[in-house]
């Protein structure tokens, strides 16, 4: 997973932060989808590369319950993790025990939505 992350890096539009981030959703059904952040000038149109993946399997009839793990990795040499915007709208589609696996400095580090969003806001606080 580790060299489609690096390569998928390529197409990231980070003009504005320099940061790069790439993303790639994989589905029970053995379906990745492939998401790179997209900037922009007005910055709150900007979209993370985990909301692209994510989006695109929704839009490919994906629904909450196939998704089976979350692969993340920037071009610098710490952990990106999900901002929370991004964790939010994982929660949304998720399971909680999705397992997320980090990448950098050729190191893996792997967590669970629920240790990064331990309370979120589901449709129970509605």
């Amino acid at each position: 997973m580790k060299e489609k992350l690096e390569k998928l890096l390529e197409n990231a539009y980070a003009v504005y932060s320099n940061y790069p981030v790439s993303c790639i959703i994989k589905t029970f059904d053995g379906h990745e989808f492939m998401g790179v952040n997209v900037e922009n000038a007005s910055f709150g149109s900007t979209i993370c590369a985990e909301r692209v993946a994510l989006t695109q399997a929704i839009a490919n009839g994906y629904k909450k319950g196939d998704f089976q793990e979350i692969h993340i990795m920037n071009k610098t040499a710490k952990f990106s993790f999900p901002c929370f915007s991004c964790r939010q709208v994982l929660t949304e589609f998720m399971q909680e025990d999705i397992r997320i696996f980090l990448y950098a400095n050729n190191q893996v580090q792997e967590y669970s939505l629920k240790e990064l969003s331990p309370y979120p806001f589901t449709e129970e606080n509605l």
